[in-house]
């Protein structure tokens, strides 16, 4: 009895896999620091493209997490002002559930502020970071400031990257009040 006893005790710590110790293991990331900023404001919500300007862009956003790997990523959410929607992550998932939950109903102050999430993007990158820095704008080109073109020209002397995705078709549409 005494043996079958210790045969289970031993069967169960086995299947726990314990281990003993720590281990430090210096891991050097290669990838690029990737902010994205997401406009939504309620022009966002337009349906000049399908299903909406904004889910658009939460689409664009998942194709994009889809591809990366081992890059750093934030996602920047602004209207007049601009927040962290998502910290600094390398979790990918966690990046997609927060990307699905933005909406125009996150900023009650309304307008296109592009300097906002730019100024904010900027001073999210820590100076020591020696990877590539990228700023994505998803807008749909509403802009309600004059500062974005000084921010983006410190930005270049900062070596910092950004692209622009636009949102919306030419003709545009009207925004849908429910």
């Amino acid at each position: 009895f005494l043996i079958f006893i210790f045969s289970i005790f031993f069967l169960c710590s086995a299947i726990l896999n314990p281990q003993i110790g720590t281990k430090e293991i210096e891991v050097n990331r290669e990838g690029i620091d990737i902010i994205i900023t997401l406009d939504i404001s309620k022009s966002m919500l337009t349906e000049d493209i399908k299903p909406n300007r904004l889910e658009r862009s939460k689409m664009s956003i998942s194709k994009l997490i889809n591809k990366l790997k081992g890059d750093r990523i934030w996602i920047i959410v602004f209207a007049e002002k601009a927040f962290v929607q998502l910290p600094i992550t390398t979790d990918y998932s966690a990046a997609k559930l927060y990307a699905n939950t933005i909406s125009t109903d996150l900023i009650t102050s309304q307008g296109t502020s592009i300097s906002s999430a730019l100024e904010l993007a900027i001073n999210s990158f820590t100076k020591k970071s020696k990877s590539n820095k990228i700023i994505i704008i998803i807008s749909d080109g509403e802009n309600h400031d004059t500062q974005a073109i000084e921010l983006a020209k410190n930005c270049n002397d900062k070596n910092i990257k950004i692209f622009t995705l636009g949102m919306g078709l030419k003709e545009g549409g009207l925004i849908p009040i429910k």
